[in-house]
């Protein structure tokens, strides 16, 4: 079990660009998933864009999203799916899911991959409270980018997913909403598409974490206790309210969890789904077979991922 926390702590710190870094290099070996996910010139031709819109200040300090749209859909309202960039809370950037919201946007919704506080700037629950700050700016400003204001959706890897499946979870948590903006509006979702994600901050491998001597030699910090601001046994409230499974009540969205096949037990959400199944709330769990925590990063993976995820928002955004 030591040895699957301390594989997903390792995929877990890589955002897009440093796992296409990889593809990159080895570009002439056959590995699984097929080659480095790229996105053809022309259906980002065949996209709206609207990028670095400030969707929620504290001070001045602003957050940013940027906002794909079909061109095929002009007058039409559609649903929008919130993307969360992975890099466990403390690096990465909105510009790693743009191949997800491209992706997706492509397949019929809008799409906003959003910038968040990471874990350096502010501890939890900066994080939440941005992700559903982001929500909040996109129901207010729907009419405007042409938003279906009630169905509203998210998806994310890694430390994303685990914003995803908090923020499907959390609605009405008032401690979680924080003062980014838009407080008129709610900030519940639809539909959830949580990757790669942990979603039970009472499993053993999570409670097994130690507060380290030193930061890694890489300079990586010890993420869930930079996140959290100590170790479960320290700050055990905070592990509380920061896993989704805390949240999960009657009132939650369908939600699909999106898994490699190499990665740790816990991004499939046993606890979790078995829950949901208890409260009727429709679940599903893609594990796609070969594949590592990091899997968008090779084409294969990501096509498959991104059919299932488009499948999943397009049943539930009826």
């Amino acid at each position: 079990m030591k040895c699957l926390f301390q594989v997903f702590v390792l995929f877990a710190v890589y955002g897009t660009s440093g796992f296409l870094s990889y593809g990159q290099s080895s570009a002439k070996a056959k590995v699984p998933g097929g080659p480095p996910t790229q996105i053809p010139q022309a259906l980002i031709e065949g996209l709206e864009s609207h990028p670095d819109l400030v969707y929620a200040k504290y001070g001045d300090r602003e957050l940013a999203l940027d906002l794909y749209r079909p061109k095929s859909a002009e007058g039409e309202m559609l649903p929008v799916i919130v993307c969360i960039h992975g890099g466990g809370w403390w690096q990465g950037s909105r510009t790693n899911h743009a191949k997800v919201a491209q992706a997706l946007a492509d397949r019929g919704f809008v799409t906003a991959t959003i910038s968040y506080r990471l874990s350096g700037e502010a501890p939890f629950p900066a994080q939440i409270q941005d992700c559903k700050a982001a929500v909040r700016f996109l129901r207010a400003n729907a009419e405007q980018y042409g938003i279906d204001p009630d169905h509203i959706g998210a998806i994310g890897l890694s430390a994303g997913g685990h914003l995803t499946a908090l923020l499907a979870t959390s609605g009405g948590v008032e401690s979680l909403e924080g003062g980014g903006g838009n407080p008129e509006e709610s900030s519940a979702i639809q539909a959830a598409v949580p990757m790669g994600a942990q979603s039970d901050f009472n499993a053993e491998h999570i409670q097994a974490v130690i507060r380290p001597k030193k930061t890694n030699p890489n300079g990586k910090p010890p993420i869930w206790i930079q996140f959290l601001g100590g170790t479960p046994q320290e700050v055990p409230e905070k592990y509380k309210l920061a896993s989704p499974l805390t949240h999960l009540d009657a009132g939650d969205p369908p939600i699909h969890f999106i898994a490699g096949g190499l990665d740790n037990e816990g991004t499939r959400a046993i606890p979790f789904r078995e829950k949901l199944d208890s409260l009727e709330i429709p679940s599903e769990l893609t594990v796609i077979e070969n594949a590592p925590h990091a899997f968008p990063g090779r084409q294969a993976f990501f096509d498959q991922a991104m059919d299932a995820a488009a499948k999943w928002f397009k049943t539930y955004f009826k």
